[in-house]
């Protein structure tokens, strides 16, 4: 079987879900009545559809995740990842604002993971452009994660450590 990653790291705004924590949306967030999750205005706030398939498919590959963003609203952020039950497929969340290089050192140094063996997704290219010269395999999401996305981001870190 092909080389998987270490450690799987997911951006939250326009990876996990489609809009700005910080921006788009008013916290804080409810569960309503329906089971949809809500916003303070009773805005409907979703995930990208096949995220829990993804997080789902990870975890049965026994690949650690966590979260990292660099959103200004920290305590909205955690709250949609604990009414979404995405929680318990995060062993370590670095959310708050700064460079990603920061929350990649932080995860390194919580987790022992080499950055040469972390796969990371985003849908920002400075976040990709900053957090490739580290060597962790960065994958430019687009149009929110799936599992395409996730297939094609494992195929590229296998190759990468095929090496040439």
């Amino acid at each position: 079987m092909a080389r998987l990653p270490k450690l799987a790291v997911f951006d939250l705004d326009y990876t996990l879900w489609p809009f700005w924590v910080d921006t788009h949306v008013d916290p804080p967030f409810h569960r309503s009545s329906d089971g949809s999750i809500r916003d303070r205005r009773g805005q409907s706030v979703p995930l990208y559809p096949e995220v829990p398939a993804v997080l789902d498919r990870l975890q049965g590959l026994g690949v650690p995740m966590a979260a990292a963003s660099r959103t200004g609203e920290v305590e909205g952020a955690n709250q949609l990842l604990e009414l979404f039950g995405l929680v318990r497929y995060f062993v370590h969340r670095e959310i708050y604002p700064g460079s990603k290089v920061t929350h990649f050192e932080r995860l390194h140094q919580k987790t022992g993971v080499a950055f040469s063996q972390m796969i990371f997704f985003d849908d920002e290219k400075r976040n990709i452009v900053d957090v490739t010269t580290l060597g962790v395999t960065c994958i430019h999401v687009q149009n929110g994660m799936s599992l395409h996305t996730l297939t094609q981001g494992l195929e590229t870190f296998a190759k990468a450590q095929a090496g040439p």
